[in-house]
């Protein structure tokens, strides 16, 4: 099956542009596990006398959008016109989100859902290096997940692009059903999945796992051709449009019928790697929305996640800070 279709390396700095792309009339809406991304900072200067830990003073808190909502998040930083449906609890925390998210001019399509409490993910950072990770999580209820749905369905008309981002904690367990409604409804949809099974993600646009993800659905590989043939035949399988391979250090790999793209890392040095799959998504689907080619959201993406993973937890890239290093390449500025 692949030896018919083209490979190639997209450089680094190709398919760069003066002017960067109209993402402000992109129209993006995100659905999946809303979390909210709390970190303590402070200082280490001893031992705890009670076990062999270090003790860690809190000098300051800072609170984020995690999960789905960092996606948003990215989505809306870039300038796109963002929307974000998911679930959170009754309490302080999904107060906490949905503050954040007016803070960020993303369009909120919370559930409450009574029962459960807000997704929490708690870091405790000393001196620059994350000591622990305390994390607090529920499912949501059988009646919040429903309205969910019709809901999900009500906004499709006023989407363009959909971003099903799945954490594995509950909020997207009718991801089948949506997928069908928006493919039906013409909408571009693209998964960041998880689990052990990707069926339930048969018909989106495109895919993006990274490589953990992958070998856990279609194995180990010792040879690119042998990743590329594995590849391409869960593409077929799920029939999907292209199946983007995220790769760490080794960059990227774009699967679609007709070729594989290839791009490498952008070099830059690594602090934290938390949610540059959220920028790479949502840099895609942003690009996509706005009418780029693959090759060119592909090597923007890339980009993003190069800038990304130089900052600080769940962080994000804006449009000038994408774009400008473009100009400035290019001679523009």
């Amino acid at each position: 099956m692949t030896s018919t279709i083209a490979s190639r390396l997209l450089p680094t700095d190709s398919y760069r542009q003066a002017e960067a792309p109209q993402l402000d009339s992109v129209r993006l809406l995100v659905v999946g596990d809303v979390m909210l991304d709390r970190y303590w900072f402070g200082d280490v200067s001893r031992i705890s006398p009670e076990a062999p830990v270090p003790v860690v003073r809190i000098e300051r808190r800072e609170e984020r959008l995690g999960g789905a909502a960092n996606v948003a998040r990215n989505a809306a930083a870039l300038g796109t016109h963002c929307g974000l449906l998911g679930v959170v609890g009754a309490d302080e925390a999904g107060d906490h989100v949905e503050r954040i998210l007016r803070e960020s001019s993303i369009h909120s399509y919370l559930k409450r859902d009574e029962a459960i409490s807000t997704i929490i993910k708690l870091r405790v950072i000393g001196r620059q290096q994350q000591m622990v990770r305390i994390d607090f999580e529920d499912a949501p209820t059988e009646t919040t997940l429903r309205d969910k749905l019709t809901q999900f369905k009500a906004l499709l008309p006023d989407y363009d692009v959909i971003i099903l981002s799945d954490y594995n904690k509950g909020s997207l367990v009718n991801v089948a059903e949506m997928i069908r409604a928006a493919r039906a409804a013409g909408k571009t949809v693209m998964v960041d999945p998880k689990g052990d099974d990707f069926t339930p993600y048969a018909g989106a646009t495109m895919l993006t796992p990274n490589k953990s993800e992958l070998k856990r659905i279609v194995g180990s590989w010792k040879t690119e051709d042998q990743l590329t043939e594995k590849a391409q035949q869960l593409r077929t399988d799920l029939g999907l449009e292209a199946l983007l391979l995220t790769r760490s250090e080794e960059g990227m790999s774009l699967y679609t019928a007709n070729e594989v793209l290839h791009v490498h890392a952008d070099a830059r040095e690594v602090f934290d790697v938390s949610g540059a799959g959220d920028t790479v998504i949502a840099t895609m689907a942003a690009m996509l929305g706005a009418g780029a080619s693959l090759p060119e959201a592909l090597a923007t993406a890339n980009r993003a996640g190069g800038i990304v993973v130089g900052k600080l937890g769940t962080a994000t890239v804006t449009r000038d800070e994408l774009f400008a290093q473009r100009r400035k390449d290019d001679g523009y500025a």
